[in-house]
């Protein structure tokens, strides 16, 4: 009687694996690595986070990471940016980078400057 292939010795001390089937392994979400430039706890500054969040919450659902840089705290990160104004919004992930300069308020141009809907 013959062996099962489980049986039967390898030759040489190598051989092929059986072949196995792996789960289908789940889509990767985008991640969106967003760093926000303000300058201490202006009217402004609380504005565009309170408007990122909510967007974020809403058109991320979850798949997003912020980063507030605080320019009163830490003037030289804005050099590394190139922050001219604040607040200003810098998606560093997906690429390319996009900046959009103001207190998010406007959600639409908001989408738009963070290619999240196309420009109408």
């Amino acid at each position: 009687m013959k062996g099962t292939a489980a049986e039967k010795p390898l030759r040489g001390g190598a051989g092929k694996r059986p072949t196995q089937t792996r789960p289908a392994k789940k889509a990767k979400k985008k991640l969106w690595e967003l760093k926000l430039y303000v300058a201490g706890q202006t009217p402004k500054s609380l504005a565009a986070f309170a408007n990122l969040k909510a967007i974020c919450e809403e058109h991320l659902q979850g798949s997003y990471a912020i980063e507030v840089v605080d320019l009163l705290v830490n003037p030289q990160l804005a050099k590394g940016d190139q922050i001219i104004a604040i607040p200003t919004l810098v998606r560093k992930l997906p690429v390319p980078i996009r900046k959009i300069i103001g207190d998010l308020s406007n959600t639409e141009r908001v989408l738009v400057g963070l290619d999240l809907r196309p420009f109408q």
